[in-house]
């Protein structure tokens, strides 16, 4: 394959065991294919040439572990390990990649919990940050009004974030084989990550590391459902309640010190109608003769060091 040219930008996923290239061209162009590297086989996929606005693909700054390493301060350590190992199992025990390859266009909640995460975003985002999109897909459920500063996102689909039009740049990384996330300490204001926490084998380190990448006073905010790839759960997900996976996350941002006390946002379908609220209403959900009306919001919010006062 040729050489990229001087405005073609070129991103690894950094695995150490695979490694992936991609290749598109710079900001507000029609990125045409990108060369991915398995081993000493390559192979070439074409994105969509009809794409109205393309990101453009970040090649993001080394992580520097020695200016990580200089502090005596224990902010950003892992306290303990809140899963087991047979917690973190997953029934499809295939490698993600392979599992998240062909795109899926769809969205995995219905509208009402959408509105209730772009109204959460609303409120705990300001125009002027700088917010990484962790488990991104092709939808964002920023707020359309709002233009912030930067947006970066993240997944394991590449034409499906290029399909994501808030998205100022993108990479592809499997955070189950590699939690390391190649930015610079400090660099963003929020960390986002939607309906994908359920699938983190290492959340404790994932979470260590959004610690880090996050600046003073910036918030990491976790939304999920009771939606899912069932057989891409880790056991723990699988096995637990609404309340239970509630707890889980919680216990995710406790077990990284530095992390301030998790905020919990509950709304569940019940809360909009008083009719559902009935003892005989909840016992005919309860044995299944009658369904949720909606999905059911959970969010869980945290800052790093401590929670900032806005006028």
């Amino acid at each position: 394959m040729k050489s990229p040219k001087k405005n073609d930008k070129l991103i690894s996923t950094f695995t150490k065991a695979e490694r992936v290239m991609f290749l598109t061209k710079a900001p507000n162009s029609h990125p045409k294919i990108w060369e991915s590297t398995n081993s000493s086989k390559s192979h070439l996929f074409r994105l969509p040439s009809k794409i109205k606005k393309q990101p453009s693909i970040i090649i993001p700054k080394a992580y520097n572990n020695e200016d990580n390493n200089s502090t005596e301060s224990t902010a950003g350590k892992i306290k303990r390990m809140v899963l087991s190992q047979d917690g973190r199992t997953k029934l499809n025990t295939l490698p993600d990649r392979e599992f998240y390859a062909y795109p899926r266009f769809v969205t995995h909640v219905d509208d009402r919990f959408i509105s209730n995460l772009t109204n959460l975003y609303r409120k705990y985002l300001r125009d002027e940050f700088e917010i990484l999109d962790l488990m991104s897909s092709w939808v964002s459920h920023l707020p359309e009004e709002v233009k912030y500063k930067r947006v970066v996102g993240h997944g394991l689909n590449a034409q499906e974030l290029a399909k994501n039009p808030r998205l100022d740049y993108f990479f592809v990384k499997d955070l189950n084989k590699d939690q390391k996330l190649e930015f610079e300490n400090c660099s963003f204001d929020a960390v986002l990550c939607t309906v994908s926490v359920q699938y983190l084998q290492q959340p404790e380190k994932v979470l260590a590391e959004v610690f880090r990448i996050l600046k003073p006073g910036g918030v990491f905010i976790v939304s999920f459902s009771n939606r899912l790839f069932y057989e891409k759960a880790i056991s723990a997900w699988r096995d637990g309640t609404g309340h239970g996976r509630v707890q889980l996350v919680v216990q995710y941002f406790q077990c990284v010190e530095g992390f301030t006390q998790p905020e919990v946002i509950r709304k569940l379908p019940t809360d909009d109608n008083q009719e559902n609220k009935s003892p005989l209403s909840r016992i005919m959900r309860l044995i299944g003769l009658v369904s949720a009306s909606s999905d059911p919001f959970y969010a869980v919010i945290a800052y790093k060091n401590f929670k900032p006062v806005h006028e």
